[in-house]
């Protein structure tokens, strides 16, 4: 791949996959969406989760859940979720609601304690923040489910860094300052 390029699909190089190499370069918080109710209790490791408006009766958030995962017909249908946003200490609970690590007994949600807020959805006991949302509506949009959901309550953990995936791995930020000053030490 080309720097400082633009780089259009060819035969060799298709437009699918470039978009997944430039969305690599990009940093995202890594965030557990959870949900319980009548459809059961689900939870899946997503990436995709975004502000919308804070300035409406209450506010309003977006997630993106592959429709294929469970967890997507379970949110629909208990119409309730929570955005447990991970501290950098607590890759071990993407990995497994990510099913990159499997658990003893089976059940992913045994990898963290776990708590709720009013909608009953499942909350990390200690995230760097949750945000306890009812549905207010789904669309589809290729493979995936975007989930808007007004914000109903917040919790805040303990303090922290926030867990965030860039260039296909976990990562934590530093601040600006941090960084120079370490560079300097390099010189």
């Amino acid at each position: 791949m080309k720097f400082n390029s633009v780089l259009a699909p060819d035969r060799e190089c298709d437009l699918r996959q470039l978009f997944l190499n430039g969305m690599s370069e990009t940093a995202c918080t890594v965030n557990i969406v959870t949900t319980d109710g009548p459809a059961g209790r689900y939870g899946v490791t997503v990436s995709a989760m975004s502000s919308v408006s804070a300035d409406s009766a209450r506010p309003i958030l977006l997630v993106c859940v592959h429709q294929a995962s469970p967890a997507s017909r379970a949110i629909a249908d208990n119409a309730v979720f929570c955005v447990n946003v991970l501290r950098d200490d607590q890759a071990h609970i993407s990995d497994c609601f990510a099913g990159r690590v499997s658990r003893p007994d089976g059940d992913k949600f045994s990898c963290a304690q776990w708590t709720a807020l009013g909608t009953g959805a499942p909350r990390i006991a200690d995230p760097l923040v949750a945000f306890d949302c009812r549905v207010l509506s789904i669309h589809a949009m290729g493979a995936h489910a975007v989930i808007f959901g007004s914000v109903e309550e917040l919790f805040f953990g303990t303090s922290g860094m926030p867990l965030v995936y860039a260039r296909r791995m976990y990562n934590t930020p530093m601040p600006i300052g941090e960084a120079a000053a370490q560079l300097a030490t390099l010189w």
